[in-house]
């Protein structure tokens, strides 16, 4: 029966249905001073889809011909209308499905292998200058060219001074137009040109008309000693400059790491890969390679110990670490009872937070310099059921890589429990397989037809026979006295003597 809804002019609100029910999030309920607008239309513009960034429409107070009933069933209706959560970019779901800001962990080492740490508070730097040669290649580009500008010049301006100084003493300079006086080095009228005079004998271009006399002892020492430091300061400064030029880290830019990390079966063992491969035609003589996992952990006694570092095993035991790079290979690391993954599973891998760093060192062929290369892996670039793509084929005469499925995966069934207990789960299996067959063997061991004979022969000969000597009853058949050595080692032998011959 219809109710007219004149007698119910003002609803209270604690007749209004609830919006929310079970498995659904709580909605914002409209202002009560918001505007009416119309919900056909509404639903109509936006394809029946209710935002919870607008609040629900409420119903129009105007519409005089809708009873009481049409009106709990439209709000009814309004209620279980599907809603969409707004989810910005680079966020994730919050509890109740919200989207909020991913907090990015901090790397221990960059993908490039850069290691992310900063040292300082230093109190001891005196320790650097006790291995200048050392700090001065391990100094950027800009510091190194102005040190080796600075260490000539230097030198330079330092003789150029005392070479000046010299002739100031001896009043060389006072008797410049004076033919008869011999100053210590000829031509040297100002502090120009005894600059020009000691780059000249540092560098050993050979003098001009500037040069030394015999009547100068002092400048003579003074000579020597220039011509030994400044072959010192050229070897110093030159051996510096190979060997910073020299260095491999470039050779490491052309050895190349998967952007990711994948987590799959090979040989029915869960296994963590990576991919690694050298872009250049000289090789690197002994490749080895290592991983590290990096993640902080707390004692038993209550230490905290941050960034702790564990061994990740990729084939030290079996000599699978030492490549031969000539291709891009895939790294497997076997999670097993000492990997530190054992225990860890799909759901468990996305809640972790760690870093595995992989580093590949070996021999540049072309320099005999040891090379490092390193990369990093977070939690979050672990993917759980991939495997890489294929890149090499067979051409015609020789093999061709295509790197650009280098870093391209595919996904593949994988189970998404820990190892652990896929090991358990396979052990069942085994057990399982093991008594099912001992017990199937069983039975066609004593319910076979064979067996079913040799009970109806042995109930056929239960009589006893008479003769020299008892008779025996192997398998159902009764022999001599000379086939129970036989019988006895079948272990199936029955012995049956007469109670009168006894």
């Amino acid at each position: 029966m219809a109710l007219d809804n004149t007698g119910f002019s003002s609803c209270p609100e604690s007749l209004s249905l609830p919006v929310s029910e079970k498995g659904e999030e709580p909605v914002e309920e409209a202002p009560k001073d918001a505007p009416p607008t119309d919900v056909q239309n509404t639903f109509e513009e936006l394809g029946n889809v209710v935002t919870t960034e607008t609040a629900l429409p409420t119903k129009p107070q105007t519409n005089n011909n809708m009873s009481f009933q049409d009106k709990m069933a439209a709000r009814e209706a309004q209620a279980n209308q599907p809603r969409k959560k707004v989810q910005g970019a680079g966020q994730e779901r919050g509890k109740f499905g919200w989207g909020r800001s991913k907090r990015k962990r901090q790397r221990y080492v960059e993908k490039n292998g850069r290691c992310n740490v900063q040292h300082g508070n230093m109190r001891e730097t005196y320790r650097y200058l006790t291995d200048i040669f050392t700090t001065l290649v391990d100094l950027n580009w800009r510091c190194s060219l102005l040190v080796f500008v600075m260490a000539y010049a230097v030198t330079w301006l330092f003789f150029g001074a005392i070479w000046y100084l010299i002739a100031y003493c001896r009043g060389d300079l006072d008797h410049l137009e004076d033919e008869a006086w011999t100053p210590c080095v000829n031509n040297v009228n100002g502090f120009i040109s005894a600059f020009l005079f000691s780059i000249e004998t540092e560098t050993t271009i050979g003098y001009g008309h500037r040069v030394i006399t015999d009547q100068c002892p002092v400048g003579t020492m003074l000579l020597l000693l220039q011509a030994i430091l400044g072959s010192m300061v050229n070897a110093f400064m030159v051996g510096c400059m190979f060997v910073k030029i020299s260095q491999p880290n470039k050779r490491a830019e052309t050895l190349v790491f998967s952007r990711n990390a994948v987590i799959s079966l090979r040989d029915d063992k869960l296994c963590l890969m990576f991919r690694v491969g050298d872009l250049r035609s000289s090789h690197i003589v002994g490749a080895n390679m290592r991983a590290k996992l990096i993640k902080s952990k707390q004692t038993q006694e209550g230490e905290f110990i941050p960034l702790d570092q564990t061994d990740i095993s990729v084939g030290f035991e079996t000599g699978d670490d030492r490549l031969f790079l000539v291709s891009p290979l895939v790294i497997s690391h076997e999670i097993d009872v000492r990997s530190p993954f054992w225990d860890m599973s799909q759901s468990q891998l996305e809640k972790e937070d760690f870093e595995i760093v992989v580093i590949l060192e070996g021999m540049v062929e072309a320099t005999g310099m040891t090379c490092q290369a390193r990369s990093s892996y977070l939690a979050e670039e672990l993917l759980w059921g991939h495997r890489f793509s294929p890149m090499m084929s067979l051409a015609e005469g020789f093999f061709d890589v295509d790197y650009g499925a280098f870093h391209h995966t595919f996904e593949v069934d994988t189970p998404s429990c820990s190892a652990r207990e896929l090991a358990l789960a396979a052990a069942r299996l085994d057990a399982h397989l093991y008594w099912s067959i001992s017990s199937r063997l069983d039975e066609e061991k004593w319910e076979g037809p064979n067996l079913t004979e040799q009970t109806e022969k042995s109930t056929d000969s239960e009589s006893v026979r008479e003769g020299d000597g008892p008779t025996f009853t192997v398998g159902g058949v009764t022999n001599t006295q000379d086939q129970s050595i036989v019988g006895e080692q079948n272990g199936s032998v029955t012995t049956d003597q007469s109670e009168s011959e006894a």
